[in-house]
């Protein structure tokens, strides 16, 4: 039995401790992580039967459970369920992080499942959770030789910070950037920027290429983050993983399992079957790549592997249908690779850092509060914006949160399966839409400020899809907001970058890429921004990982390919009309000791303002701030007219009227003895039945009904009390 030891790694402001051989032993690879009073369990389970595609079937599973912060699960059932929206998004930053590492021809299925079984508030998790799935990958029986590290960047009071506190980070800091790499290389990023007064300057940077750069970068005052500053916090993130995963990676392997003996596919091409396409059918392989989408190019794709069986079989050759796909595809994948490297151009004729046509249309829908159907080349989002209030913000907690918060900017994400032409039907929410739908809104929300009035969501359904879908619904999603007349600082566009590498000096940086240039390319790197800089990006690479100098040049050569959209953005939002079916709003202010007479005894006044007049009432009791919101402006007017005359008004007892005055109100409620009419200024007063008519009255509802507007002639007041009269009961 193997020895449990113990290890401390004290590396980049965190202070972890990985434990071996101590839990879940009977698989593949498992550690006992711990940092502060975090404790997580990370454990790696194998199938020791490749699956027959050619991909790798990895699982990540991030799970918090709810007794690691003493609580017990809310709802009727009393377990863990469904994963939230947190542990879903950190599954995939684990999975994208160390699928890089496994090697060209596993197709193992592998799960790596990370547990939270005790929680610290100070404590990151997702940098938590990625050590620990990192440090049990390593250490498994896997054929996994090297180690990633991640480090988060934040600024606090305008200074930069590695890995800082995971609470005061999420409070205060203005930048919140993840970057996952292995020794020189970077594998993985996130970054967002947050809406601020200002970020730290930068002093004495050494960029990549100093001919690009005076060495120093000035301070940036937007709630973005100029191309300049992020590439040397990227540059100093890489730093701090350079070291880091060389410390993982020397004491890791000290304690590495003995590896299986599992057989890689080598990608084995019958080489006499792929010569043969190429010399027969090279040009129509070219043309299948021509075609743009999908759905087009896998049809031409499967035409044309039938056109090269039924050949060899009428020369007597047989081939399996496997066999040829496979040299088929083989070639595809190479000439796809070659046109862009070779031909210097890429499958649908464009220049390196050219971006498709973009057509734009706002407002196309009558009944929605703001819409924007945007399509650049064959991608194409439709964006709806709905406004609401607090009270239809989305409620969600963390497992540290002591009390549930309330989200109230939402961008749902929706990907159907006909926008590449395939007929499946529409399901559940997977993570790939939660995830490009979280990108979106890291991208957008920046722009709306440190306080969103109300609740705004922005729903994106993809259309069409052939690349980039998800910076569609950034640009369209921008648009849509402006559309909706959300006071937002600027406009954002998002354009995803990819990258075709033979060598580091010969690799081509695409700019808009589509469907096929990320499924054969390198690296798919999204970047969103106005035209200040950066609000946020998401790098993924397939290759080792991606230099320096490589990250570089594509944030500059995105900067220029955003500016170009956001000028097409900018002409069609100078055209935007107003929706029909935008509410009215109206914000105004009261003293804060009036709110108590708005809302009234046990709520009645408010109730009856928000049914009389047909509003939404939002009140900030310590400020006195109101907001009214309805689809009649009218209506809208008259309330606020009404709360002001309830705010205005002075204390009853001081409320005095001419006798023998005539005053028009309106009748507040009828009971068997008279009428309540609530007078000009706000004040009750009965009018008596004996007082409405000379004649006997025996129902007063045949002749009024509440709501309706009544003159009165004031009799007398004694004090508080008026005596009311009718016009007819005087004459």
């Amino acid at each position: 039995m193997a020895k449990i030891e113990t290890v401390e790694i004290l590396e980049n402001n965190l202070e972890e401790s990985y434990t071996f051989n101590k839990i879940a032993k009977q698989a593949s690879g498992s550690v006992w992580y711990r940092q502060k009073k975090a404790v997580l369990l990370a454990v790696v389970a194998v199938e020791e039967k490749p699956v027959d595609e050619d991909f790798l079937p990895l699982t990540v599973q991030y799970i918090e459970k709810a007794y690691a912060a003493s609580k017990i699960p809310g709802g009727f059932i009393k377990r863990e369920a469904k994963p939230s929206d947190f542990e879903t998004l950190t599954s995939r930053i684990i999975d994208r992080s160390l699928r890089p590492l496994f090697p060209k021809g596993f197709l193992y299925p592998v799960t790596i499942t990370i547990m939270v079984v005790s929680v610290d508030s100070e404590v990151d998790m997702q940098i938590a959770a990625l050590h620990a799935a990192n440090a049990a990958l390593r250490t498994s029986s896997l054929p996994i030789e090297n180690s990633v590290s991640a480090v988060r960047l934040g600024t606090i009071d305008d200074e930069l910070i590695i890995n800082p506190q995971y609470d005061l980070f999420e409070e205060h800091s203005t930048l919140d950037l993840l970057v996952v790499g292995s020794q020189e290389d970077i594998m993985m990023i996130e970054m967002r920027s947050i809406a601020s007064k200002e970020l730290p300057v930068v002093i004495e940077t050494s960029m990549v290429d100093p001919s690009t750069s005076s060495g120093t970068i000035a301070i940036n005052d937007s709630n973005v983050v100029s191309e300049d500053i992020l590439m040397s916090y990227i540059q100093k993130a890489s730093e701090t993983i350079k070291s880091a995963s060389h410390a993982y990676e020397t004491i890791f392997s000290k304690f590495k399992k003995p590896v299986l003996n599992l057989q890689l596919d080598t990608y084995d091409i019958d080489k006499e079957l792929y010569e043969y396409i190429d010399k027969n059918y090279h040009d129509r392989v070219k043309d299948a790549i021509k075609h743009m989408s999908k759905s087009e190019r896998s049809m031409a794709l499967k035409e044309l592997r039938g056109v090269i069986l039924e050949d060899l079989t009428n020369k007597g050759e047989a081939v399996e249908k496997e066999v040829l796909s496979r040299a088929l595809y083989s070639l595809k994948r190479d000439l796809s690779r070659s046109i862009v490297l070779d031909d210097k151009v890429r499958a649908d004729g464009r220049a390196y850092d050219e971006v498709r046509p973009i057509d734009i249309e706002t407002n196309i829908l009558p009944s929605v509060h703001g819409s924007c159907l945007f399509t650049r080349g064959e991608t194409q989002a439709l964006v709806a914006v709905t406004l609401g209030d607090k009270k239809d913000a989305q409620m969600y907690e963390y497992i540290t949160d002591k009390s549930p918060r309330l989200e109230q900017f939402m961008v749902h994400y929706n990907f159907p399966a006909f926008s590449v032409g395939e007929a499946k039907p529409i399901g559940p929410i997977g993570r790939r839409e939660l995830g490009h739908g979280n990108l979106a809104k890291r991208a957008l929300e920046p722009m709306l400020g440190k306080e969103i009035d109300g609740t705004i969501r922005l729903v994106s359904e993809i259309l069409e899809s052939n690349g980039s879908s998800s910076m569609a619904t950034v640009c369209g999603g921008s648009l849509a907001l402006q559309a909706a007349e959300v006071a937002t600082e600027t406009l954002v566009a998002g354009i995803a970058m990819g990258l075709v590498y033979e060598s580091d000096t010969k690799y081509a940086i695409l700019t808009d890429i589509m469907g096929l240039e990320d499924h054969d390319g390198d690296m798919d790197f999204k970047i969103a921004g106005s035209r200040e800089g950066i609000s946020a990006l998401q790098m993924d690479i397939k290759i080792s990982g991606a230099s320096l100098k490589i990250l570089d040049e594509t944030l500059r050569q995105a900067k220029k390919g955003k500016e170009h959209i956001l000028s097409i953005m900018e002409q069609s939002s100078k055209a935007i009309k107003p929706s029909g079916a935008l509410p009215s709003i109206e914000f105004f202010n009261v003293h804060p000791s009036k709110i108590v007479d708005i809302i009234g005894k046990a709520g009645a006044t408010i109730r009856d303002i928000i049914e009389r007049f047909e509003v939404s009432i939002d009140i900030d009791r310590e400020k006195g701030d109101v907001k009214l919101v309805g689809g009649d402006k009218k209506k809208i007017q008259e309330a606020k007219e009404h709360i002001q005359n309830i705010a205005n008004k002075e204390h009853k007892e001081h409320i005095s009227y001419e006798i023998g005055g005539h005053y028009h109100g309106k009748i507040k409620k009828i009971v068997d003895f008279g009428v309540f009419v609530e007078m000009p200024d706000g004040f009750d007063a009965l009018l008596h039945i004996s007082k409405i008519s000379k004649e006997r009255v025996e129902n007063l509802k045949e002749l009024y009904n509440e709501g309706d507007p009544i003159e009165v002639v004031v009799l007398e007041q004694k004090g508080k009390k008026v005596e009311l009269a009718t016009l007819e009961f005087v004459s």
